[in-house]
């Protein structure tokens, strides 16, 4: 069993208009993930500590941090972050950046998932689409490509999730179930909507993932913290290895 975040922490803005890291970091600490995918990270070097985002929430949890630096913001990086308390192999952030839109990426991370003695590549796709319908089309398109989720140099399964700024099915929800399976979000918090947390009325965040995992529990990390922290709720996904062959080398 391992457990994924997908989380918007809108730059550790909350929605008392204060830049609090720690409070991310405080309700990350809360889900208790081995893989946490962030979108909206802006980490400033050279100031003080919490204005480098992503350093400062890895080191707050202990985790290890990757970052898919997508345009500079404010004299920082500003993208999509992915934190692991797991082995990770490989590290490839993509450009899906459409025409003269904000640039957007996909940052993917290769993890070791371990069981029984038997080791496999977990390959996490960590998204943030665009704004306007036909960029996200394109975004789309580019995802499903033989250079990102359908790339022959994968051998292990893909979780796909983040925001994906879809208010109702698109494009890029279409193509992605026509090959990883949903979560089916209604179907495990009796609604169907998860954006903005403290009243929902759209359906954002999105995990995807391949047939070969399990899919053993989802919720919204709800709290009076969280409530405040960040516009989004952390999506939080426990899945199950469904099976060992052709997945794994011996440690």
């Amino acid at each position: 069993m391992f457990r994924v975040v997908t989380y918007n922490i809108h730059k550790c803005q909350g929605l008392d208009r204060r830049v609090r890291p720690g409070r991310i970091a405080a309700v990350l600490r809360e889900t208790d993930a081995d893989v946490i995918a962030l979108q909206e990270v802006l980490s400033v070097g050279g100031g003080s500590r919490e204005m480098d985002q992503a350093r400062f929430i890895a080191e707050e949890l202990g985790y290890a941090c990757h970052l898919g630096e997508n345009r500079r913001l404010k004299g920082g990086a500003y993208g999509n972050v992915i934190l692991t308390r797991l082995s990770v192999r490989a590290v490839r952030n993509y450009d899906i950046t459409w025409r003269w839109c904000e640039r957007r990426g996909c940052l993917r991370a290769d993890v070791e998932l371990e069981t029984g003695g038997m080791v496999s590549t977990l390959h996490v796709f960590n998204v943030h689409l665009g704004t306007a319908f036909v960029e996200r089309r394109h975004q789309a398109r580019r995802l499903v490509s033989d250079e990102i989720l359908n790339d022959a140099s994968l051998s292990g399964p893909r979780v796909v999730l983040g925001d994906f700024n879809e208010w109702t099915r698109g494009l890029a929800s279409r193509l992605l179930a026509a090959q990883l399976q949903s979560v089916d979000v209604r179907a495990h918090l009796n609604r169907a909507r998860t954006y903005p947390g403290a009243f929902p009325l759209v359906h954002l965040d999105h995990i995807y993932y391949d047939p070969a995992l399990e899919l053993a529990d989802l919720r919204l990390h709800k709290t009076r913290t969280s409530l405040i922290a960040s516009d989004h709720l952390p999506l939080v996904a426990d899945f199950r290895l469904k099976s060992l062959a052709g997945q794994y080398r011996k440690r």
